[in-house]
């Protein structure tokens, strides 16, 4: 298992390295050559990621509308760290204008690491979708930023969600009438802010409100609806009728859950085999179950607010200026981070 994965990650090196010299023979000055597009490299978790893969596809759309102002070219970090930090190395020995990244592993190391390398470089640097618990790195150059959102109003807006919905269907919520509410949560990576964030004001909101909770299992998925779906179904299995409602730190986890309980002639349009599911993302997979009467809930981040401050900084931070000129976002008390806005979905009655 360790000779394929130090190959895999020797393959990407090279396929990296080559996409660099192939683009070298083009653009041959390190410094922004004026007129010329700002060269960006984004670097994300994976591909795969329903989120990830929107704002992606909003980039894309901004490049084509763009072309004289910038060129993205994407890179896949495949949800391992090891095979990121190849791709940064490889990436930083290029001459690119712009770094673009969305880190799979938010650990002190990692982060500090990522910034110094980029400020050795002297290439401005966005790190984006995800906030480090030590923002000291980013602090300590100049030339980069955090774009995000504020993982703590997701869990209240979750939460506030979950809180109507008891209020609205509580008879047929409660099936044991013990007037607690008894759940599933499945979890993002362990130990990062958004993760952390998303479980503990969910809850809490809906405790505050005076709803009582109780926690049957959680479990961590990173994110991943396969692994949701193959989780469900064995929690399905031993914990038939203990469980109330399901809720999920993501869309994509929330659907696989979804999935599983489907299988089982849950969640398909019977108001009498339905368990409520709460998501995060407004991912469109999510937005048409919801419609359809499959999901409860989500908390929608837009992907298209996301690439357009990823655009409109990193052209700031690229050409010299400050990141927040000629825009409307301000940071928060950090003094590096910019937090775009969540917004409720459910189904209109």
């Amino acid at each position: 298992m360790k000779i394929l994965k130090r190959l895999l990650i020797f393959i990407i090196t090279l396929t990296v390295l080559s996409m660099n010299n192939i683009q070298n023979s083009i653009y041959t000055q390190a410094q922004i050559i004026p007129g010329a597009p700002v060269k960006t490299a984004v670097i994300v978790f994976s591909f795969d990621d329903p989120y990830i893969s929107l704002v992606r596809k909003s980039l894309e759309e901004i490049q084509n509308k763009n072309a004289s102002n910038i060129n993205f070219v994407f890179y896949n970090g495949e949800r391992n760290q090891d095979i990121q930090n190849t791709i940064m190395d490889s990436v930083l020995q290029s001459n690119y204008d712009l770094l673009l990244l969305n880190l799979v592993s938010l650990d002190e190391n990692t982060v500090t690491s990522v910034i110094n390398k980029a400020k050795q470089k002297n290439i401005p640097i966005i790190l984006f979708n995800t906030v480090p618990f030590d923002i000291g790195p980013i602090k300590s150059y100049s030339k980069s930023l955090v774009i995000s959102t504020d993982a703590k109003q997701s869990g209240i807006l979750q939460g506030n969600l979950i809180i109507s919905e008891w209020n609205s269907n509580k008879k047929a919520i409660d099936i044991n009438g013990d007037n607690i509410l008894q759940y599933f949560m499945f979890k993002g990576p362990e130990n990062i802010t958004v993760t952390l964030a998303r479980s503990l004001y969910s809850i809490s909101t809906i405790n505050e409100s005076g709803i009582k909770t109780q926690e049957i299992l959680s479990k961590s998925c990173s994110w991943d609806e396969k692994c949701a779906e193959d989780s469900m179904e064995s929690l399905l299995l031993r914990y038939s009728g203990k469980f109330e409602a399901i809720i999920s730190n993501n869309d994509a986890m929330a659907i696989g859950a979804i999935k599983a309980l489907q299988k089982y002639g849950y969640n398909k349009g019977d108001k009498s085999k339905y368990i409520p599911v709460f998501g995060i993302d407004g991912i469109p997979e999510s937005i048409d179950f919801i419609n359809k009467g499959f999901m409860t809930g989500t908390v929608s981040q837009d992907a298209n607010e996301t690439a357009e401050a990823l655009y409109t900084t990193g052209l700031n931070l690229a050409h010299n200026r400050n990141p927040l000129e000629n825009t409307n976002y301000k940071f928060n008390e950090t003094g590096v981070t910019i937090e775009l806005p969540y917004h409720e979905y459910k189904k209109s009655e």
